[in-house]
């Protein structure tokens, strides 16, 4: 209930921020209509365009957290940075770094600035919070690189082998990371005219039982559809690059955070990444990084991958057949064109896919996998697909279709002229999303009308059991 008519306080997350940046840059909006779409005084979204540079090198950074909607400067901020210069010292020396130590630290630091300053426990808290520091394990694991084959005939060197290097790691601890280019809107026998790509960084352990969730780049900073969501809550990452690769910088921040959630697991795991991906500084402490040999010089084949292609595959062929299934479902109660269909697939629906089709990759076959790579004891031989292909289409054909990307050979270029604009036309034909988000009510009625539909149209089994798990989150969310 509001007293004395003043206006509910409206805050704006950083996400939001900046998808007002793109909004202004990429239409005719005014400010005001900005402000109506995201329920803000006008005045807000010009504070915003007067601190937009900073509110890009914040999202940009990595490290600040996407959903904070007011940034407090701390009232010693000089002592703040002094100890966070002094801490990564701290930890490239590999000492044991504790909180006791950072208090007096801090304090001494104080005294050399000349500040009255005594730190607390609630002010070290608010200190790591600030700087996303976490101790973890103290000493971190050195990088290792694995033998590069012999170019010539002679004794082999006596550097140790893949499986050597991982011997002291349980399948479990072993984790494999790779990029796969996707076409996420190529449809079979048009590919070459939904050339829009998003490159997606999965990474897996040897025991196929732990998926760390997708990160997936594209090259527009804040799509349209993202348009009212909360981004932090998808399944997977979301984040965007000049040339919509996997940058030395978004590498760093994924590898800091699966670091430090080792570190809070107390575990201390193997990571194998391909042999042109860089050894960051400083090195993750909970992380040891193990890179692949380079392709030998008399080999004009790819280089050894750390993601077996038929994980790769597997991964690919899943995507392509939600993808077909999702426009022949929507073809079924429309006049419009599969290749209509699939031009107005959105980044958003791309990343739910992505998610969906990363889930259903059997454990068992990374298992296999990493055990015919070296990087584990995974047995038994590899087979085929535990899926064949869609209704209409032979293996051969489906193969091709999976495997478009390589035929095509997606280049990590930058996009045509006009490539930006296309994308900003066809989002546009959806602008009156904007203008309505869905409501709680909404939500409520869409629940009845699904449950509804699998009443009239049978279901398999325990998919209601689902749906209950479903109905009860979305109703959580509406008492809210």
């Amino acid at each position: 209930m509001e007293l004395n008519g003043k206006k509910k306080l409206h805050a704006l997350s950083l996400a939001e921020k900046i998808q007002v940046l793109e909004m202004l840059d990429e239409s005719k909006m005014s400010q005001s209509e900005v402000a109506r779409r995201f329920q803000v005084s006008q005045p807000q979204i010009s504070r915003i365009c007067k601190n937009k540079e900073k509110l890009l090198a914040d999202w940009c950074s990595g490290t600040a957290n996407r959903e904070r909607k007011r940034k407090r400067e701390s009232k010693y901020s000089s002592i703040d940075e002094a100890l966070l210069c002094w801490f990564h010292i701290a930890r490239t020396k590999m000492w044991d770094v504790t909180g006791p130590m950072l208090l007096q630290k801090a304090k001494e630091l104080a005294d050399i600035m000349g500040q009255e300053f005594v730190p607390s426990i609630g002010w070290l808290v608010r200190w790591k919070r600030r700087n996303n520091v976490c101790f973890g394990q103290r000493h971190p694991a050195r990088a290792v690189h694995a033998p590069e084959p012999p170019c010539d005939k002679g004794p082999a060197p006596a550097s140790l082998s893949l499986p050597q290097l991982l011997k002291d790691f349980a399948p479990e601890n072993v984790f494999g990371c790779g990029e796969v280019v996707l076409l996420y809107k190529a449809m079979p026998g048009r590919e070459r005219e939904g050339r829009e790509r998003l490159c997606v960084a999965l990474c897996v352990n040897g025991s196929g039982t732990e998926k760390r969730k997708p990160v997936v780049i594209g090259r527009r900073l804040a799509p349209r559809c993202f348009f009212g969501v909360n981004t932090e809550a998808l399944p997977v990452l979301y984040r965007s690059s000049a040339d919509g690769q996997l940058t030395p910088e978004l590498f760093s921040e994924w590898l800091t955070d699966f670091d430090r959630e080792m570190g809070r697991q107390h575990r201390s795991v193997a990571l194998v990444l391909d042999a042109e991906r860089r050894c960051p500084n400083p090195e993750p402490a909970n992380i040891r990084l193990v890179f692949l040999p380079p392709r030998p010089r008399h080999d004009d084949g790819p280089s050894p991958c750390p993601l077996h292609p038929d994980i790769v595959r597997d991964f690919k062929s899943r995507y392509k057949c939600r993808l077909l299934g999702k426009v022949s479902s929507i073809g079924s109660e429309t006049n419009s064109s599969p290749a209509s269909i699939a031009a107005s697939i959105t980044v958003l629906d791309a990343l739910h896919m992505v998610a969906a089709a990363w889930d259903k990759v059997q454990p068992s076959l990374v298992e296999r996998c990493f055990g015919e790579a070296g990087c584990s004891k995974g047995k038994g031989s590899l087979g085929p697909p535990s899926h064949g292909p869609p209704r209409g289409m032979s293996p051969e054909e489906f193969r091709r279709f999976v495997d478009v990307e390589t035929e095509l050979a997606c280049p990590p270029a930058l996009p045509p002229a006009g490539a930006y604009k296309e994308e900003e036309e066809e989002e546009g034909e959806g602008e009156d999303l904007f203008g309505s988000l869905p409501t709680k009510a909404d939500a409520l009625k869409a629940l009845g009308t699904l449950r509804r539909w699998f009443e009239c149209n049978g279901s398999a089994e325990g998919v209601f059991q689902q749906f209950y798990s479903c109905e009860e989150e979305v109703e959580r969310l509406c008492c809210q």
